[in-house]
């Protein structure tokens, strides 16, 4: 399924290789995610190539917008909340499975509780 290509999906931006979401920086069969930056309100597959493409500095979502439908999953085309994302390891619409190593990276989207 490449839910990229429907008509209403979110258009990812950045270097994305394929129809599930993966980049040129994260391509491992659980890198199935895009994220809409806070900053611009784009979605993109990492920090990296928002940094590479935007033109201007990322900045990350607030704790009390946790709420907010900001994680694309690459597999089925579902937009999460980020607690949602935050709260699972994989998709709750599909179960497709979720990098585990992404949580090392989630404080460059999502300001984290100490």
């Amino acid at each position: 399924m490449d839910p990229t290509s429907t008509p209403d999906a979110p258009r990812v931006r950045g270097a994305v290789v394929d129809g599930q979401t993966r980049c040129v920086h994260y391509r491992s069969e659980l890198d199935v995610i895009a994220i809409r930056f806070a900053c611009c309100g784009e979605f993109y597959p990492c920090h990296l190539c928002h940094e590479e493409s935007a033109g201007h500095p990322s900045t990350v979502w607030p704790l009390e917008e946790h709420d907010a439908e900001a994680v694309l999953c690459g597999v089925c085309g579902s937009v999460l909340t980020i607690a949602e994302y935050l709260e699972s390891s994989s998709c709750p619409r599909c179960a497709s499975g979720f990098n585990p190593g992404c949580s090392l990276h989630a404080h460059l989207y999502f300001e984290v509780a100490p």
